[in-house]
């Protein structure tokens, strides 16, 4: 079977803290997204997954040994996807490299009230 990254900008690495599961994971609250459903899932495909992070695994053969219906699966999955911790095509599955959490934004500054005064008064010049 030939294998394709879906997402080749996210291929995984060895953390510093030499483990494949990453500590950001739990750090960066990531897991506290997952439900306990999804966090099984996450665990079977770090740990079948190749160095990619890729993995072929049936659904049904994942299912049966994680004890899942194919709601359950689905469920897991689809929670997975949205926190940003795997990616799917059908077949494939990817666990994707951990982003960094973006540095928060200042706050932005209320508009100074002269300024706002001006726009409106150009919007005033300018109706009919």
């Amino acid at each position: 079977m030939h294998k394709r990254l879906i997402c080749p900008q996210r291929i995984r690495q060895v953390p510093k803290q030499f483990s494949w599961v990453d500590h950001r994971l739990v750090r960066d609250h990531y897991i506290d997204q997952c439900g306990h459903a999804a966090a099984a899932l996450y665990l079977f495909l770090v740990t079948v997954a190749d160095a990619q992070g890729l993995s072929y695994y049936a659904d049904s053969s994942i299912a049966r040994r994680l004890n899942f219906n194919d709601d359950d699966l689905r469920r897991a999955r689809s929670e997975l996807v949205r926190v940003g911790l795997i990616a799917w095509q059908k077949p494939l599955y990817q666990v994707l490299a951990i982003e960094p959490i973006p540095a928060p934004r200042p706050p932005r500054r209320a508009a100074e009230p002269q300024l706002l005064a001006n726009i409106f008064r150009q919007i005033i010049k300018e109706a009919p």
